[in-house]
């Protein structure tokens, strides 16, 4: 078994340095891999990454991370990154990485992603220019995230996970709005992750959404943004046989 840790939206700045950190502590005892789901920092500041890659530093498991919209606000997302690659961070957009576990090669290929809603209640790329863009933007994700696992299809990794900000799917929206959710995530991610096949993929963004979906093609979904999760992080099970994903509870205590 291959044990994934998980969270997002941890939203960090200055006055909560260390609030995680004991948590984190506990990576190596039962987890071998961190994932974070965007939403590292509240706006976006290089002094809010460093606190994020204080927290990050020298857990002892590989971390892998993709930016959330907060993550961008500042206009520094490209600051953001180095400071967290800095502490070797593997922050992905649109890009792949592999993890060895046990002689077990653990692929992960990751986006932000982007909004646009669910087949049937979507945006298009028809009209004004400006919605065109929209919709582009997010096709564009979609396409790097299809890209980036099908090369580790390629490079035959046994396991793979998508790792998004925004949601592939409505299923762990529900408890948001439902007005928000094409705000909250879009239909050509989970068209993306079933195209090139995944074991497992995972999100943030819907503070009050659910943990648990799938994809159309049965890919597992879970929405680890922390109001959801209440704990420092999840911890799911990757079977290296292919029997698909087991989860348990994460071994840090939950937040107050």
């Amino acid at each position: 078994m291959i044990r994934v840790a998980a969270v997002g939206d941890i939203h960090m700045g200055p006055d909560s340095q260390g609030l995680l950190r004991p948590a984190f502590e506990t990576l190596p005892r039962c987890a071998d891999l961190l994932l974070l789901a965007g939403d590292l920092t509240r706006h976006g500041t290089p002094e809010e990454a460093r606190v994020v890659a204080e927290e990050l530093s020298d857990l002892g498991v590989p971390v892998v991370a993709v930016l959330g919209n907060h993550d961008h606000h500042d206009d520094q997302s490209e600051e953001v990154t180095a400071i967290l690659r800095d502490r070797g961070v593997r922050v992905l957009e649109g890009e792949a990485t592999v993890v060895e576990i046990d002689g077990v090669r653990v692929g992960v290929g990751g986006t932000k992603g982007f909004g646009g809603g669910f087949a049937g209640r979507c945006g298009s790329e028809f009209g004004e220019p400006v919605m065109k863009d929209f919709v582009r933007y997010t096709r564009h994700c979609a396409d790097a995230l299809r890209r980036s696992l099908e090369e580790l299809a390629e490079a035959a990794c046994p396991l793979r996970i998508a790792l998004t900000h925004f949601s592939p799917v409505p299923d762990t929206l529900a408890g948001e709005h439902p007005e928000i959710y094409p705000f909250l995530g879009s239909y050509l991610l989970a068209e993306a992750i079933d195209t090139a096949g995944a074991d497992l993929a995972v999100h943030g963004h819907a503070h009050a959404g659910t943990e648990r979906g799938m994809t159309g093609g049965g890919v597992r979904v879970r929405n680890v943004a922390q109001p959801v999760i209440r704990r420092a992080f999840s911890v799911y099970h990757l079977d290296s046989e292919k029997a698909g994903p087991q989860e348990q509870a994460a071994a840090a205590k939950p937040l107050a």
